[in-house]
């Protein structure tokens, strides 16, 4: 799917989200990878063989 060069990494190698951007959809929260990938803002993914990634929540809180 990637016409770059070098190449961008495949959707199941661990840097996937170094693809470059081909579609951007700002005002849905999305965005398309030429790997495949499918990017949300809330950083979750969806990979190309429809497997989910959750996005990634931040603990919030004090330390005592």
């Amino acid at each position: 799917m990637c016409d770059h060069r070098p190449e961008c990494p495949p959707a199941d190698a661990v840097d996937h989200e170094a693809a470059c951007l081909v579609a951007f959809h700002p005002e849905q929260g999305w965005g398309l990878l030429c790997n495949g990938v499918v990017v949300f803002d809330d950083t979750g993914e969806l990979l190309p063989d429809g497997r989910s990634v959750p996005p990634i929540r931040a603990a919030y809180g004090c330390a005592a």
